[in-house]
Parts: structure tokens; C-alpha cells; sequence
């Protein structure tokens, strides 16, 4: 175990946690298990409501508040229908930090800042980092084009977009996408960044609420498993099982965004990471999958990825790199 330290940085001082490590709010994957565990090991967790109706996410905040003292998030895209019932069950309960995504921060920022919220939003470029500053968000996600899940159409990768955004935000930078050990934890903060998110590394632990079946297809992938597709819909990075070749096959052959539409139909992705259905299901995961080796806890993943980041001598370049 490693031991715990005071606060360090821009990150930790802004979500009041140990370490400026931060679990992603992935959907069908991130409950309530998940983000208190992230929490209880000095992260910041997120419970991922973009999966969840209105009713399970008070009951998902409830049993997360029950399990952990510290503090954690909520995830909400902004293009959920129910977003407006999200965002009052997350001022009722009092969620004390908000990660809004896919749609304009401009719409939520200022009413959840006046309740008191810290609020974070994701970006995929550096336009939409200006954006999300002017809209008076305290922070940024900059996500690249490794990660999973939903992306942006840019095709940015990391080592692109960390210093891209980095070098133009007043505000705490937070990186995603690749990353999911000490060494990129360490590379994110030396081009910029201010903390990590990671999403897909801790899919694959014991306290996420992914299928078994998912979890053993992510640590199973190869180099090349993964693609970014469906950028005529909404991108999405997900794993080459018959489902993605059926949607591969109809892209290339010209199909209407109609014909696209009615292929992946609905509630494709509780299919496959939430019920395990590896043919028919939407697997959502990072280009990092294939890097990935086994199921620990997510208290584990965090001692690891602490100690080897302090393994590499993090402490010798500044204060800013010292957690």
C-alpha cells in the first residue's frame, strides 16, 4: 500500500482528494461501487448517469454517499433527455462536483456553480477548451483519441491535445485517453496536464459494474482491437466483435446514416458491457485495453499506479509533479 500524502496540486486542492487521479463516468460500467471505491482509495470517483434513469441515479448517490466520506462526482451528458431531472436530484443530494460532456457547458455551468457545484467539462479540442473556460467551468477534461466510449471527431490524440490545451487554459487541465499506468500518468503531467481521467482501466476491475464477460474481452484484446467509428452518428471507440464488423460493412459499402441508425439500434451498449453479450452488444473501450492484465480492485490499480509514478522519481521534477 502506498502511503497517503497531503495535497499536492491544482487537482487535488480542486476536488479535495488525495491523489489527481480521476475515475471515468462510463455508462453501464461506473455505479456506485465503483466511485466509492475510486474515493475511499484517495481518487475522485463518478457515477456515470448518462445510463441510468432518474430515480436510479438518486439511489445511486445515496448508496455512494453511504459508502464513502469523501468526495465524489456525477457524470451527466448534457444530451440525456432526462438531464434537466439529473441535474435537480444532484443539487438536492448534494453531489459537490459535476463532469458535464456532449453538448454546451454554457447551458448548466452557472446554475451549478451558483449551487455551490465545481463543474468540469470534457473536451476533444482545443476550441471547445476556450469555450468551456469562457462558460466559467473550474476545469477541463481534454480527451483524446485513444480513449473510449464516446470521442470526438477530431481523431486528436493525447500527446497532441494535453499540450495543445494545456498551453492555452487558465484552468486546471485534466487528461484522458491512453492512459492507464505511472508512466502515463507521469508523461500526461509533463505535457501539461494537471491530473488524469482514466475510463477504461478501470472498467476492468472487481468493483465496476461491467459484465464479467466485458471485462474479460477488454484484458483480452489485442493491439489494433479497437476503432473509432459511427462519426456520421455520434464517434465511438468500441471493440472489433461481429457487432462493429456488421456496422464496418455497412460504412463501407455507403450506407445512409438511416441504414447506420437501424443497425445499432437501441440499448445496444447495456447489451454488451452491462448483460455480457459479446456478439450483438456495443462494446465500448480505449486503444489501452490491449495493455491491460487482469481484474484487481480499483484500490489496487491506484497503489500501483502511485508507486510507480514515485518509482520514476516524479519527486525530482517540482512540486507540481510531487503527489
Amino acid at each position: 500500500m502506498t502511503q497517503k500524502t497531503s495535497l499536492k496540486n491544482r487537482i487535488t486542492k480542486l476536488f479535495n482528494i488525495e491523489y489527481p487521479i480521476i475515475q471515468g463516468g462510463m455508462v453501464w460500467c461506473a455505479g456506485w461501487e465503483l466511485a466509492s471505491a475510486v474515493s475511499n482509495a484517495g481518487g475522485l470517483g463518478i457515477i456515470g448517469s448518462g445510463s441510468m434513469y432518474p430515480n436510479v441515479l438518486k439511489d445511486q448517490i445515496i448508496k455512494c454517499q453511504a459508502a464513502t466520506s469523501r468526495p465524489f462526482a456525477v457524470n451527466v451528458p448534457l444530451l440525456y433527455p432526462s438531464v434537466e431531472e439529473h441535474m435537480q436530484t444532484i443539487v438536492d443530494l448534494g453531489v459537490p462536483i459535476v463532469f458535464t460532456s456532449a453538448g454546451s457547458p454554457k447551458i448548466w455551468t452557472s446554475h451549478l456553480k451558483a449551487k455551490g457545484i465545481t463543474v468540469v467539462h470534457v473536451v476533444s479540442s482545443s476550441k471547445f477548451a476556450i469555450k468551456s473556460e469562457e462558460a466559467g467551468v473550474d476545469a477541463v477534461v481534454a480527451e483524446g483519441f485513444e480513449a473510449g466510449g464516446h470521442n470526438g471527431r477530431e481523431e486528436t490524440t493525447s500527446m497532441c491535445l494535453i499540450p495543445a490545451v494545456s498551453s492555452i487554459s487558465s484552468i486546471p487541465v485534466i487528461a484522458a485517453g491512453g492512459l492507464h499506468d505511472g508512466r502515463s500518468v507521469l508523461a500526461a503531467m509533463i505535457l501539461g496536464a494537471d491530473g488524469v481521467q482514466m475510463g477504461s482501466r478501470f472498467v476492468a476491475c472487481e468493483e465496476s459494474s461491467a459484465h464479467i464477460a466485458f471485462k474479460e474481452a477488454v484484458i483480452g484484446a489485442g493491439e489494433g482491437a479497437t476503432s473509432l467509428t459511427l462519426k456520421e452518428i455520434t464517434p465511438v471507440r468500441m471493440l472489433h466483435n461481429p457487432l462493429y464488423k456488421k456496422l464496418a460493412e455497412a460504412q463501407q459499402r455507403g450506407a445512409s446514416i438511416d441504414e447506420l441508425t437501424e443497425i445499432l439500434g437501441r440499448g445496444r451498449a447495456k447489451r454488451g458491457m452491462f448483460e455480457g453479450d459479446l456478439i450483438e452488444g456495443e462494446l465500448e473501450i480505449g486503444q489501452i485495453a490491449s495493455l491491460l492484465e487482469g481484474i484487481p480492485s480499483a484500490s489496487e490499480i491506484i497503489d500501483e499506479i502511485v508507486s510507480e509514478y514515485r518509482d520514476l522519481g516524479a519527486k525530482k521534477l517540482g512540486e507540481k509533479f510531487n503527489f
